[in-house]
């Protein structure tokens, strides 16, 4: 069992770009009338306290969520609009609780934690006869086997602890076998920014696969040669045609504006084309 729990992260600047994203990206399977899937590998507990002590241990949000300046950042109304209650009530929530409040009448989610302390507040958050449904089991081998999902709509989140150094070559072996189970899949990989080698090597297997139509998005807000998480991004398959413009629209100037130094540091790159 590994160790990490959400908790100590919530609201960092690693959700701001995660979350902006997911949300455009169930905005457009919203666009069509028929119901889709959400599939999240590594659900998390769905809602967490920033004024807890594990919160407040590393204090993340802070330097995330809690330093936007809404009013002159450009781009991230539905974001706000999603999370300004919790916000209020010194609440963040997760993927899971943030889509399951999106879905509509058949729509589904499936999501998969390992953590028992986690997953009993993910049932607590998120759970739902017919329309959200907590599994506790390996999101990895879970995926696979719910596709290609019945609506023949999907939308995938892989987002693992990376405790293990080999989920960054893990993930793309994943992320292969589920397009490959179900190319029209859209599927969205987020993963942080500690060591360059490992995102590289990760970028060369995503290069080398059979997968198409990948594109990576990346937001920092530091040096890559300083300690820590610097910078966090999304792989994503398939995703919304107008994501990149609003990706180089919107994340430039939050990055500059999380950033100490006011530097933004940010990258779209298209892995592998059509």
């Amino acid at each position: 069992m590994l160790s990490y729990q959400h908790h100590y992260h919530a609201g960092n600047h690693a959700d701001v770009l995660k979350h902006w994203l997911l949300l455009a990206c169930v905005r457009h399977m919203q666009k069509k009338d028929k119901p889709f899937d959400y599939i999240d590998t590594h659900a998390g507990a769905g809602l967490y306290r920033l004024d807890s002590a594990m919160a407040r241990k590393t204090a993340e949000s802070d330097e995330g969520v809690l330093k936007l300046d809404w009013k002159k950042l450009k781009g991230l109304k539905d974001y706000r609009g999603q999370i300004a209650d919790d916000i209020r009530s010194k609440r963040y929530p997760g993927s899971p609780l943030l889509v399951k409040r999106l879905l509509r009448p058949g729509d589904k989610a499936w999501l998969y934690e390992m953590h028992p302390q986690t997953v009993n507040e993910l049932r607590g958050h998120c759970e739902h006869r017919r329309l959200c449904h907590v599994r506790q089991e390996d999101g990895f081998k879970g995926l696979p086997a719910i596709l290609p999902t019945a609506s023949r709509r999907a939308l995938v989140l892989i987002d693992p602890s990376y405790e293990i150094k080999s989920d960054y070559q893990t993930v793309v072996k994943v992320m292969e076998a589920a397009y490959l189970k179900m190319p029209q899949a859209m599927l969205l990989l987020w993963y942080p920014v500690v060591d360059m080698h490992q995102i590289r090597q990760m970028e060369k297997g995503f290069s080398k696969s059979k997968m198409r139509n990948v594109h990576l998005f990346e937001m920092g807000i530091a040096d890559n040669n300083e300690p820590g998480m610097t910078a966090s991004g999304m792989v994503v398959v398939n995703p919304p045609w107008t994501l990149a413009d609003d990706f180089i629209r919107t994340m430039p100037d939050v990055s500059a504006h999380l950033a100490k130094d006011h530097q933004a540091r940010w990258r779209h790159q298209l892995l592998v084309a059509e």
